[in-house]
C-alpha cells in the first residue's frame, strides 16, 4: 500500500487540541503528516495562547498554491478526504465544497454552516459522508483523528493505534 499523506492547514487562533490530537494520532498510524502554516513557517499563536511551530508554510506545503480554495478544491476533484473539525467545516461553506453532504460542526457554527440549504446537518460526533469528515470540537478530537485513520489506513489500524491510547469507550 503507498504511503498516506495529510495536510494539516495551520491558522492563528486554531484551536490547539483540534491541531495537535488529529496530527499525533495519524502520524501514530505511520500517515506522512505536513502541518502546513497558513501565513507561513512562522510559529503560529492558537486559541490558548499555545504557539505551534508548523512543518512548512502552505505554499511551501502545495507548491502549486498557497490558497485554501485551491487545495480544497483540488482534493474534492480526486474524490480526496477532506476533513475539517469545530468552525473548520465553514470553509468548506466558503469555498463551495461537498454541497449536499451531511456535515457536524461546534454548536456555535451550526447556524452559519446552515445558512442556505447547501448541507444536511448531523448531531453526529464525528459524520463521514462520502469524501467528507467532520467533527464538532476539542472534546472529539480523538474521534476524529482515529476516522480519519479508519479512512486512510483501515479499521484494523485504526484499532492498533487506539488500543495504547486508553481512550473511554
Amino acid at each position: 500500500m503507498a504511503s498516506k499523506r495529510a495536510l494539516v492547514i495551520l491558522a492563528k487562533g486554531a484551536e490547539e487540541m483540534e491541531t495537535v490530537i488529529p496530527t499525533d494520532v495519524m502520524r501514530r498510524a505511520g500517515i506522512k503528516v505536513t502541518v502546513a502554516g497558513l501565513t507561513g513557517k512562522d510559529p503560529v499563536q492558537c486559541s490558548r495562547d499555545v504557539f505551534i511551530c508548523p512543518d512548512a508554510s502552505l505554499e511551501d506545503a502545495r507548491k502549486e498554491s498557497s490558497a485554501v480554495k485551491d487545495v480544497l478544491k483540488d482534493q474534492e476533484s480526486r474524490k480526496g478526504l477532506i476533513a475539517a473539525i469545530c468552525a473548520g467545516p465553514t470553509a468548506l461553506l466558503a469555498h463551495g465544497i461537498g454541497f449536499g453532504s451531511k456535515v457536524t460542526t461546534h454548536p456555535l457554527a451550526k447556524d452559519k454552516m446552515m445558512n442556505g440549504a447547501h448541507y444536511c446537518y448531523s448531531e453526529s460526533r464525528v459524520e463521514k459522508d462520502g469524501n467528507i469528515l467532520t467533527s464538532r470540537g476539542p472534546g472529539t478530537s480523538f474521534e476524529f483523528g482515529l476516522a480519519i485513520v479508519e479512512t486512510l489506513m483501515g479499521k484494523e489500524v485504526a484499532e492498533q493505534v487506539k488500543a495504547p491510547l486508553i481512550l473511554k469507550e
